[in-house]
Parts: C-alpha cells; sequence; structure tokens
C-alpha cells in the first residue's frame, strides 16, 4: 500500500527530503517504534480533539497522552474531549482508521504539537496506513504545517 497520495504530493511539491519505512502491521505508536527499532519520543503520534463541532489535530511523542486541561488551556477551547474513531473516520477517508498523518493541513484542521516533539531534530509518523512511516526532518514538518506548539502532554 502507497503512502498517502495528497502528502506525497505535499512532501515532494515542496521538495522535502523524506523517507518512507516499510514495518509489520502495527497499531499503536509505541508498537510502531518498537517495529523499527527507534526512540518512541520521535513517533509522532496524532490524536483528534473535540469541542462542540470544532476539531483539531494534537500531535505528541508515541510515550505521552494528552493532558486535556492542558490542552484546553492552551487553545482556549472549553470543553474538549477526546473524539472517537466514528466521530473521526469520515475526516480522513483515504487513510486507514488512525493512522493518519500530522498534517491537519491538508484537511483544514489545527494542528497543536507538544513541545517536546520540538527538541529532535527529526519525526515519523504513520504515513495514512499501519504498515508505513514517512520519516523526515522536523524544521520541514514546522514549515509546512505551522502548528501551534504548546505543552500538553504527559508521560503514559
Amino acid at each position: 500500500m502507497p503512502i498517502l497520495r495528497k502528502l506525497q504530493e505535499l512532501l515532494d511539491a515542496n521538495r522535502v527530503e523524506y523517507e518512507v519505512v516499510t514495518h509489520a502491521q502495527a497499531f499503536t505508536a509505541q508498537e510502531i517504534a518498537a517495529a523499527q527499532h527507534e526512540s518512541g519520543k520521535e513517533m509522532a503520534k496524532v490524536v483528534i480533539v473535540r469541542a462542540g463541532d470544532e476539531y483539531l489535530m494534537a500531535v505528541l511523542p508515541a510515550p505521552y497522552r494528552v493532558d486535556l486541561g492542558r490542552l484546553s488551556e492552551a487553545t482556549g477551547m472549553r470543553d474538549l474531549r477526546l473524539a472517537t474513531e466514528a466521530e473521526f473516520a469520515d475526516l480522513f477517508p483515504e487513510c486507514e482508521p488512525g493512522a493518519m498523518p500530522p498534517f491537519g493541513t491538508l484537511y483544514g484542521m489545527p494542528v497543536w504539537v507538544d513541545e517536546s516533539l520540538t527538541r529532535d531534530p527529526r519525526i515519523f509518523f504513520n504515513a495514512g496506513n499501519h504498515r508505513q512511516t514517512v520519516r523526515m526532518k522536523y524544521a520541514d514538518f514546522e514549515r509546512l504545517v505551522q502548528p501551534r506548539v504548546a505543552s500538553f502532554a504527559i508521560r503514559s
């Protein structure tokens, strides 16, 4: 299965250097990091958060979880909650459930990145499926997505 077409087109159009890595099928960010013999702190997982009818993409290292109180404070959005897969599946029609890349810009969705991900020179993330990841420089990701950065992740 190829990586998400619109992600590949965005990266290629912006002359981003990236690597696609194929691994055994894995469903959690920590499983993916282990399968690739990589640090979970560089594996950017996506958590979809909802406030009323608004969604946002929270991006954080694999071994962490979202502190909704801290994210709410950072975003100014009240009544934040984790969205269910059933609620957001239609927002990412070309992705396997739970394998969307952290490019909310491709879906008209704001992206918030935990500040801990900004410390490493590279990140990797799901490529739209459960068998491939994309590795790239964090600086290129930041340039393309222009995420808001805040401290909202806590160790699981």
